[in-house]
């Protein structure tokens, strides 16, 4: 991650309490009642893990129910990815998804998607039409192409906008993965035009408000600083045997060292790295190939679509055929399972703005080792709850891994630590803090405009 001075002084910041906002305005003014969330390029009713989906659909979907348990109702604006899709699900109590034709149903990639922006707002602002004025008091855009259309339809609106960035094209140029494409100058022109449009940035990390200021400009003011979360209630160790008993479901060895990448399958979350550390581990024990397990839950997506048989033939020239598990994605009752049976969680992303499996790994009492990128070093404890690697050299990462797999005991400490750790990012407490956010941009001085309303008059 690039350091710079403003990050820096966000980091200072970052002694307030976990999960509440930082840098904010104090007071309890008003929460709004309804919030247009926007989220063109993938819905939250994806499956994880696979294509685009990800973090950020488990991001939406645990935040919308919380907000809703608040009394904020959220309506969710995506793309009909299906003809066989519904106008609207209701996916929580208080949860709406609306479904948005822009462009042929399927077929699309995320990179095709600039060009349907226009027929996506069109039909945003058709939605609010039929409704009566004052329909959404906030708009909350997720992404960057989400963010295009939010300035438009909160300045149609005359509401505020709020944006969580969730990538940043300059932080994954700046961390490219080797062979992975760039991003283009078109997504930098558009997240700049989005920073300076919102009236407020949520950041997961201090070094990420950090990141914003430095590569985007964004100021100060419009700077809050909220944690993602888990759910605590899904992700959990489990009683007494928890591991033996996932292990059996899963058709897993008992006694095994099961190592764990859960994701999608791309240059980016750097799979190949955890094969590769695996070949330099038994080069220098070949007794542990006996007990040692690589499991890959996840499917293809991004530059991974052009080579989806990668990591098979890979493992193939490694000669690990017979030790890795492939298995497609999962959804997130099954994931928890998995975290449980495995030894340890490993992510060697390139870039990660937060790295929610990490969280739910760790809740989960499973350790992490993981690329001290992005926001790993905030959800992972160094030492505490896991290991933080420098680097993606798959020789460094062989070293990580080897006392997890021969040290149970430090396993078994450190997963205790991990679950305690895991157990204060809540997502009630997240959701509290987003609606803190949002109640702030609904207080302004007498004559203030917001920044998206003052530039184009």
């Amino acid at each position: 991650m690039i350091q710079n001075p403003v990050s820096a002084a966000w980091r200072d910041r970052s002694s307030a309490p976990r999960g509440r906002l930082h840098a904010f305005a104090s007071g309890r003014p008003r929460r709004p009642r309804r919030v247009a969330m926007l989220s063109v390029h993938t819905s939250p009713l994806h499956q994880p893990g696979t294509g685009d989906a990800g973090g950020m659909n488990v991001y939406i979907v645990e935040l919308a129910k919380r907000l809703a348990a608040l009394d904020i109702e959220v309506e969710v604006f995506t793309r009909y990815t299906s003809s066989d899709l519904p106008p609207t699900v209701e996916l929580a109590p208080g949860v709406l998804v609306r479904h948005v034709t822009a462009g042929p149903y399927e077929g699309l990639v995320k990179e095709d998607l600039p060009a349907q922006l226009c027929a996506f707002t069109h039909g945003v602002l058709r939605t609010e039409a039929g409704h009566r004025p004052g329909h959404y008091d906030l708009v909350h855009s997720h992404y960057w192409l989400s963010g295009q259309v939010g300035w438009l339809a909160a300045q149609r609106w005359g509401v505020p906008l709020v944006h969580t960035m969730h990538t940043m094209a300059k932080v994954k140029n700046a961390a490219l993965a080797r062979c992975d494409t760039p991003e283009p100058a078109a997504r930098v022109i558009g997240e700049t035009q989005v920073v300076e449009a919102a009236d407020r940035l949520i950041a997961n990390t201090a070094d990420e408000a950090g990141e914003l200021a430095f590569h985007y400009g964004a100021r100060p003011d419009q700077l809050a600083v909220v944690h993602p979360g888990v759910n605590l209630e899904l992700f959990h160790p489990g009683g007494p045997g928890a591991q033996r008993i996932a292990r059996a479901e899963l058709g897993l060895p008992a006694d095994a060292a099961v190592l764990l990448f859960a994701g999608r399958i791309q240059p980016l979350k750097a799979p190949e790295v955890l094969l590769q550390a695996a070949g330099v581990l038994l080069e220098r024990r070949p007794e542990l190939r006996e007990r040692l397990v690589l499991a890959v839950v996840g499917g293809p997506s991004g530059n991974g679509l052009a080579k989806p048989q990668s990591l098979q033939k890979l493992a193939a020239e490694l000669g690990l055929g017979d030790m890795v598990r492939f298995h497609p994605p999962v959804g997130q009752a099954d994931l928890a399972r998995w975290y449980r049976a495995a030894t340890a969680l490993v992510m060697p992303s390139h870039s990660e703005s937060f790295g929610l499996v990490a969280l739910e790994a760790q809740a989960c009492a499973t350790p992490v080792v993981a690329a001290a990128v992005g926001g790993l070093p905030v959800a992972v404890r160094d030492g505490e709850t896991g290991t933080l690697v420098q680097g993606h050299d798959p020789a460094d990462w062989a070293t990580a891994l080897e006392p997890y797999v021969v040290r149970p005991e430090l396993v078994a400490r450190l997963g205790a630590e991990a679950a305690r750790h895991a157990a204060g990012f809540g997502w009630s407490a997240a959701a509290a803090a987003t609606a803190d956010v949002y109640a702030g941009t609904l207080v302004r001085p007498a004559g203030r405009v917001g920044p998206a309303r003052r530039r184009l008059h």
